[in-house]
């Protein structure tokens, strides 16, 4: 099979796939790092167990959910999926994961956040999407802020870790400028 940047589950380093049974031996080795536990949710960090790693990952109605891996090894790396999905206004909100640190800064989340946005915006048909972000995770707000989200808002204070306050940030993309976007960076890698 050929890659190329015209596949719906491909961009030039990673794919998205369906979970997979031996994903869960990775995704417990995620769940032993706190700053991954910490970056991607907001809630307590606690790492989930087998059972609940198992579970995980299955499309749902209002929910698509995929694992990021890599072309050359099939590397398991992360997770991206666009949730909260309300059809009849063609929105969502978008949740992403780089589990181990070895995969961090290596420009995958932007890769992955934009090939997740193609398949929101021309696969899904989406016009918005939307995440939530703390504000202290600022490596995640440039990438996010590199494939053209914008900041649309925060919930000040809403965030509690290690005997400090956080906001959460609400950040957002629509459909055409995206599109916009992602043409200018495209057109300036060929230029």
């Amino acid at each position: 099979m050929t890659l190329t940047t015209d596949n719906l589950f491909y961009s030039k380093r990673l794919k998205m796939t369906p979970p997979r049974s031996e994903d869960v031996q990775t995704m417990l080795q995620w769940n032993e790092d706190p700053e991954y536990l910490r970056n991607v949710d907001t809630d307590l960090a606690i790492p989930y167990s087998e059972k609940q790693l198992e579970d995980e990952g299955e499309t749902k109605n209002k929910e698509v959910y995929f694992r990021l891996r890599t072309h050359e090894e099939d590397t398991l790396i992360g997770f991206v999926v666009i949730h909260g999905i309300e059809w009849n206004n063609r929105c969502g909100q978008l949740a992403i994961g780089i589990g181990l640190a070895k995969h961090r800064n290596k420009g995958y989340g932007t890769e992955a956040l934009n090939l997740i946005l193609r398949y929101a915006f021309h696969e899904m048909n989406l016009d918005r999407v939307g995440l939530d972000v703390i504000a202290y995770n600022a490596k995640a707000i440039r990438s996010y802020e590199k494939v053209g989200f914008q900041l649309e808002g925060r919930a000040r204070s809403a965030v509690y870790r290690d005997g400090k306050r956080y906001d959460r940030l609400m950040m957002g993309i629509l459909r055409p400028e995206w599109e916009t976007h992602n043409q200018i960076h495209t057109e300036g890698e060929q230029a």
